[in-house]
């Protein structure tokens, strides 16, 4: 799941989906990096929601392994993002993608291979959600 986060090197997300994080003043989050995504996500709900910001500042548009790095300085935009590098069990392939963007690559191409394969569940041994974060 670490290498498969890493696609968030571009890409972009909706003020709606970080304002939270970068209004929290919270410890794992780099200050300046809070100000200047603040500059177009207002603080309040309803304003500027729909605002994009790219996921990774330093090269956007690019697939390499910035986005770890950033996520080491505390500028990860999406909470779900900065957890990768929080004290946990993850820190230490979040510093070796960091470091090493051929690792990176090949651990990401793996995973795609794997997520591929997995076959869907069909029929009555499946069922579609109306929202991804509820059981129907």
């Amino acid at each position: 799941m670490v290498a498969l986060s890493g696609s968030h090197t571009i890409g972009q997300a909706r003020c709606l989906t970080f304002r939270d994080r970068i209004y929290s003043n919270g410890t794992d989050i780099d200050a300046s990096f809070s100000t200047t995504r603040r500059r177009r996500c207002p603080a309040q709900n309803g304003n500027g929601d729909a605002n994009l910001a790219p996921l990774e500042l330093v090269t956007p548009n690019s697939f390499d392994n910035n986005y770890f790095r950033n996520l080491i300085q505390k500028k990860g935009l999406l909470q779900s993002d900065q957890v990768l590098f929080s004290g946990g069990s993850t820190d230490t392939i979040v510093k070796e993608y960091s470091k090493s963007p051929k690792t990176f690559r090949y651990d990401f191409a793996s995973a795609m291979v794997k997520m591929g394969d997995i076959e869907p569940l069909i029929g009555s041994a499946g069922v579609i959600r109306k929202f991804c974060n509820f059981i129907n």
